[in-house]
């Protein structure tokens, strides 16, 4: 009998796919103008300023141990050399700013510092225009993982995880969107083969519609219900049952569903909070585990089950054979106390499910968009190599002109461009020679497909130095926004030329930040910026913090998801980032803000009071969470937090030869007293004064982002009660949040110190730009670019700095629309 064999040979795919990826590159470096190289700077001009350099730097910086690890006689007059043209351009910063020479050391003349930032700044400009005239300021930049999953995701039109079969990107100034960060390799190349052919798998199909079935459950049904060995669990005369228990070991897996097919599939749940004293019960919804190969459970989302009436709650969600979902309460007893009495017998909250509902899998067209997005409506006929009776495959009477056709139009769409015949010679070509090899046309075809998905015109951004053309700035608009591909309408504008039009591209911007895929931008940007990714990279101690759980960590992500979408739909001043009047809460939130009249999960817009201290991203618990270690915080991370993210003043890394100051969680000594000693060291001082006074500020707020008074402590401190119950941890020295900045100004806690910073607005705003910058262009503006950025930032000032504006003033800007 014979064998069944795979749709295609890997290892021939992949030999094919790496002579064109070998090809194309060299076809894309071969296209970039080679232009002239700027005149150079010539010693002669540098010795000119040789006195100036003897009199106010050369005593600190020389020697066998020059201050800031900088050596005055390093420079050189070579501009166009990178290293040496950023060591010039420190230098500029320096005397632009006046931080040196040091206020204690005698000013030189202003003639003389102006003579030389114009002859820096002019060789700086005439170096950057001959490297942007050959290479542009952004790097050739491939897609990211998360970019490659949403680019496959709308051009196949299938929803699979494919980032998880990439390795993880590097990132560089704070983005993993950044060109120069994302580097390519033989590995990485085998591994999108394997992605595309994942997806393909997915989009094209061979068999009979699957029927969609419709059934609905109860959870006596489930496992943990039939088995409990514990009286957790009260079941009701219509089967209803009610958990009175959040003990992970008794979550409800519906366990009677597990689906053959994989798709998306609509749920339905029937549940009431019971017991609850007018308060909803929130439950959450876990989906994908149970796998065979150990598939890994997401979260679906919490929801609130409203007190003593019923509610149908629906999602869909995309499903992969032999997985299921599961129910558990949040906040109630544990199964132990709840068994202690009985569940009949128990009279605290619990949750009632009534039934759950399951529809599936859903597929409104057959073949469905994935399979037609490609072929159409072609039709499908036994598969000529496999011996199934159920495997159809497309058919073709012309294949020649069929080929061509398919692969035009996927190509387009895969490339973002107009596509010409050279375009797609290469890749018919393939198809033709599987085609002698095969009789499949379906499986040809494939060849190619596979071919154009792990081309580098798919995989990289195509950018000419210069203006962008239409095509590229559809792209460049859409993976800022959207982190995923032109759509038809953005490409049918760049084909007509009319995409290039501010007042087109103002209107395309407005939709694309309209669309429900603008949710990558809070996603991707805003979890970047603020390092929200690092959520999870330290847990809690359970001791000095036993009020952490996964639903706070949740909530603290999507209070500062829906916050950012807040002032970015209704245009607000982007100062609401620094300090605000309102935020977006839920119960759990707020418990721990300490604001009362807020319950369950669901999140609303609440003005906060006066004396909350908190508004704005600083006071959030999310980034408290992230700038913080699992036992203690230290004012030198969160105050080198501020600095970069907020202000866009990182400081310099610390000399090697010091130690790291590690908080004592014993209580001994406080991070004050360590860092007062700290600065006694010279090589610490002039950093410390700038990055300790913001880490002070924040010091009110603990590892999870609550208000303290008083440090929490394992060691020396006084026995802490409450609510009547003795805690783990012991009461430490006192919080004393008050400081100066480098400047002299005074403040007294963090909401003194947020009014200090607004009087900062420029320079929040100018921070935000480059970094939306760096994103939104795969690199960041260099110091060429200030007065371009200063631009921008006037603008926002005149908009009273209204963030959605901000993001039009950016695409509307020479550092966005060129290369």
């Amino acid at each position: 009998m014979s064998r069944s064999r795979p749709p295609a040979s890997l290892s021939t795919i992949a030999r094919r796919a790496r002579v064109l990826v070998a090809s194309t590159l060299v076809t894309l470096s071969a296209a970039a103008p080679v232009r002239a190289a700027a005149p150079a700077a010539t010693a002669a001009e540098l010795a000119k300023f040789r006195p100036f350099f003897e009199q106010h730097c050369v005593k600190c910086h020389s020697g066998e141990k020059p201050k800031g690890d900088w050596r005055i006689d390093e420079l050189t007059p070579d501009f166009a050399e990178k290293e040496s043209r950023e060591r010039w351009e420190g230098v500029l910063e320096k005397l632009e700013d006046g931080t040196m020479p040091p206020k204690a050391k005698p000013r030189p003349p202003a003639a003389e510092v102006h003579a030389l930032t114009e002859w820096i700044t002019a060789h700086t400009a005439l170096a950057d225009a001959g490297r942007r005239g050959n290479e542009g300021r952004v790097v050739l930049r491939r897609l990211n993982r998360t970019e490659y999953e949403n680019t496959v995701r709308d051009v196949l039109g299938v929803d699979s995880k494919l980032r998880d079969l990439l390795p993880l990107d590097s990132s560089a100034d704070g983005f993993d969107n950044v060109g120069s960060a994302l580097h390519t390799s033989s590995f990485l190349l085998d591994q999108y083969l394997v992605a595309a052919d994942t997806a393909l798998n997915q989009a094209i199909v061979n068999k009979p519609r699957p029927p969609s079935t419709t059934k609905r459950y109860r959870l006596t049904e489930a496992y943990q219900v039939k088995q409990a060995k514990e009286k957790v669990f009260r079941i009701g005369p219509d089967e209803s049952v009610v958990m009175f228990s959040s003990s992970l070991w008794q979550a409800a897996t519906l366990s009677p569903f597990y689906p053959s097919e994989r798709g998306r599939y609509r749920f339905r749940m029937s549940v009431s909070g019971v017991q609850s004293a007018g308060k909803p019960v929130t439950f959450s919804v876990m989906s994908g585990g149970g796998g065979m190969g150990g598939a890994k459970a997401h979260l679906v989302g919490y929801f609130d089950a409203p007190p003593d009436q019923t509610k149908v709650f629906e999602f869909t969600d995309q499903m992969e054979p032999r997985t299921t979902i599961t129910l558990l309460p949040y906040g109630l007893a544990s199964a132990q106390s709840v068994n202690k009495v009985g569940a009949d017998d128990w009279t605290e909250p619990g949750l009632a499910v009534d039934w759950l509902e399951v529809e599936g899998p859903l597929n409104e067209t057959w073949p469905p968009e994935s399979h037609r997005r490609i072929f159409g409506d072609m039709a499908q006929g036994k598969a000529p190599t496999y011996n199934q009776s159920t495997r159809v495959e497309v058919v073709s009477s012309n294949p020649a002109a069929d080929a061509d056709r398919i692969l035009r139009a996927f190509a387009r769409r895969a490339f973002r461009r107009s596509v010409t015949d050279a375009d797609v010679q290469p890749y018919t070509a393939l198809v033709a020679a599987r085609m002698a090899e095969s009789p499949s046309f379906e499986q040809a075809i494939r060849v190619g497909l596979e071919a154009i998905l792990t081309a580098p015109e798919f995989l990289f951004l195509r950018e000419k130095p210069g203006r962008l053309d239409d095509f590229a700035l559809a792209s460049r608009l859409s993976y800022f926004l959207w982190s995923s591909t032109p759509d038809e309408e953005l490409l049918a504008l760049a084909e007509q030329g009319k995409l290039s039009q501010p007042a087109t591209l103002r209107a395309q911007t407005e939709r694309l930040l309209a669309s429900p895929k603008a949710i990558a931008l809070r996603e991707n940007f805003l979890s970047q910026w603020l390092g929200l990714r690092e959520i999870d990279a330290t847990n809690p101690s359970q001791i000095l913090y036993p009020d952490f759980d996964d639903m706070l960590k949740a909530s603290m992500l999507r209070e500062a998801e829906l916050f950012f979408t807040e002032v970015l739909e209704k245009n607000l001043s982007l100062t609401n980032f620094v300090a605000s009047d309102f935020t977006m809460l839920n119960g759990r939130l707020a418990k721990l803000y300490g604001i009362a009249g807020v319950d369950g999960w669901d999140f609303r817009k609440v003005t906060l009071p006066p004396d909350s201290h908190r508004g704005g991203f600083l006071t959030m618990a999310c980034v408290l969470k992230v700038t913080a270690n699992g036992t203690a915080t230290s004012p030198v991370t969160r105050g080198a937090w501020v600095l970069d993210r907020i202000l866009g003043t990182p400081p310099p890394r610390p000399p090697e030869n010091v130690a790291q100051l590690v908080p004592d969680i014993r209580g001994a000594t406080t991070m004050r007293q360590q860092l007062a000693k700290h600065r006694q060291l010279e090589s610490c001082a002039g950093c410390h004064v700038k990055i300790d006074p913001p880490g002070f500020a924040l010091e009110s707020f603990d590892v999870i982002g609550g208000w303290r008074d008083y440090y929490r402590t394992q060691g020396n401190g006084k026995a802490v009660t409450i609510n009547g119950r003795k805690m783990n941890y012991l009461q430490g020295p006192n919080v004393d949040p008050a400081d100066a900045l480098a400047d002299g100004r005074a403040f007294q806690n963090i909401d003194d110190f947020k009014q200090l910073l607004l009087e900062e607005k420029d320079q929040i705003t100018r921070a935000l730009t480059v970094k939306l910058l760096t994103y939104a262009t795969g690199a960041a503006p260099e110091k060429s670019d200030r007065s371009k950025v200063s631009v921008i930032v006037a603008e926002a000032r005149g908009q009273n700095y209204a963030f959605r504006s901000l993001i039009h003033d950016i695409v509307q800007s020479e550092l966005f629309r060129t290369k």
